[in-house]
């Protein structure tokens, strides 16, 4: 079953990799999951049953239940192939950052779509990735666990290297102890990432990050494959001061790219990756750093054994797939800039339990269900139950508990009753999805609301 599919993810176009990148095999199993009281997104009237016979038997949002986040197959698809698109015109490479979803299946729909690999954030993640057979891997950290070194020097290989970053000499030190007492010889490859001051990770600096590069160069278990950063943590709203600080954060990441160059750093026996760019601020990402995409001169130091190089960009825009009616719908790169923005891919439905004032309804969603970190959620229409008519309610939410939200609205212009259902807009993907376990599909939200598929997560 696929709910996604389109001519053009078939054809991925110049930035696309061929062969199978995830098993499809392992994606299509969970097919076969069977529901029960595990998934709080599947009625009761469905346990026993798999996720692939509940699909086919035409349920829709009418059979389902609140508390409850669908997502919008229409919007999904158009998103995926929107960037995809995108990217091939820009001739860059993504690898989304899969902690946004951790859905294997929608993670495979972006690899039909020409995606490079897939970013991801710990250990945890990287084991669900292998184990649904996705070979390409970065993961965007500095690997400082023990555990976590083994496992990924024991998957790691010359033809799929799983891509970590080092911020750090410290850093550096600490894999070569780790790796010098495994058995046999093996060799990560490495990022060094840049960082920004009041940022996250990174070696804060051109000086800090070029010593990096020369400790991972000069080492024994690590190659040098290029540079790394996320400029999503200096920066948070998209007017000229936080553009600004992107962009003088990407220059710095570019001189060092630039220097390493230079002083012949990378390992001359592979492709340079240089990667940046959340769902935020991926066209200035591209407008600093794609200059920088093509071949480089590499040399061994004898004339014989120079050779080409190429520099590839990679993007890891997680967020886009869902996008959303808040945080994203506000900065993505697509709203500010383009004819075509995305679509919000999501939406939470939950039922009136208590309308003890004028004014005021209690809703049977709350911080257990759905997203609050960037914004609360906002109340779109309402209706008399789950596939029923509904009408534009204006209201806000004004307070969510773990269990609850509580919605404000004008008692004389509109009528809110125990057992309504309000469909929320929501923000921010990352923090909807890792509530759920299995999240219900929807044809279309507004014209066709039949479960097409069930989006499985591993959180």
């Amino acid at each position: 079953m696929n709910s996604f599919s389109t001519a053009a993810a078939d054809n991925p176009g110049s930035a696309g990799q061929t062969g199978q990148q995830i098993s499809a095999e392992a994606v299509d199993q969970l097919q076969d999951e069977v529901l029960d009281w595990r998934y709080k997104a599947a009625p009761a009237s469905a346990s026993g049953q798999t996720a692939g016979d509940f699909t086919r038997s035409g349920k829709s949002l009418a059979d389902l239940q609140t508390p409850l986040l669908t997502l919008d197959a229409g919007a999904l698809r158009e998103n995926m192939d929107h960037l995809a698109a995108w990217c091939a015109r820009h001739g860059v490479l993504l690898a989304p950052h899969g902690k946004t979803t951790m859905a294997p299946q929608l993670w495979s729909e972006q690899l039909r779509r020409g995606a490079w690999g897939i970013s991801l954030a710990n250990l945890a993640q990287l084991r669900v990735a292998r184990a649904f057979g996705v070979h390409r891997l970065m993961l965007a950290n500095s690997l400082t666990d023990p555990h976590a070194i083994r496992w990924v020097a024991g998957e790691s290989s010359r033809e799929n290297p799983i891509l970590s970053w080092v911020d750090s000499v410290q850093t550096v030190e600490l894999l070569e102890r780790t790796l010098a007492a495994m058995e046999g010889k093996v060799v990560l490859d490495v990022l060094v990432e840049v960082g920004g001051l009041g940022g996250r990770t990174g070696a804060r600096g051109f000086d800090a990050a070029l010593e990096v590069a020369r400790a991972a160069a000069n080492s024994d278990f690590l190659r040098l494959r290029g540079i790394s950063g996320y400029e999503g943590s200096l920066a948070h709203a998209a007017d000229p001061e936080s553009l600004a600080k992107v962009r003088n954060f990407l220059l710095e990441m570019k001189s060092v790219h630039q220097e390493l160059l230079a002083a012949k750093l990378y390992a001359a026996d592979a492709d340079i990756v240089l990667t940046a760019g959340g769902s935020a601020y991926f066209d200035t990402v591209v407008e600093v750093l794609g200059p920088c995409i093509g071949a480089a001169a590499a040399e061994s130091g004898k004339a014989e054994d120079t050779k080409e190089q190429r520099v590839d960009l990679v993007i890891r825009s997680g967020a886009y797939i869902i996008h959303d009616d808040g945080f994203y719908r506000q900065i993505s790169p697509f709203s500010r800039h383009g004819a075509q923005p995305l679509r919000a891919g999501m939406h939470g439905w939950a039922r009136v339990v208590s309308s003890p004032e004028p004014g005021l309804a209690i809703l049977d969603a709350g911080k257990r269900d759905l997203p609050v970190d960037e914004g609360l959620p906002v109340p779109q229409a309402i209706g008399s139950g789950l596939g029923a008519p509904m009408r534009p309610l204006a209201g806000s939410i004004t307070a969510v508990n773990d269990q609850h939200c509580f919605l404000r609205f004008d008692a004389a212009a509109s009528q809110v009753l125990p057992g309504d259902v309000v469909r929320l807009g929501l923000s921010h993907p990352c923090t909807a999805f890792d509530k759920w376990t299995l999240i219900p599909v929807l044809a279309d939200t507004e014209n066709d609301q039949r479960v097409v598929d069930l989006v499985h997560t591993f959180f």
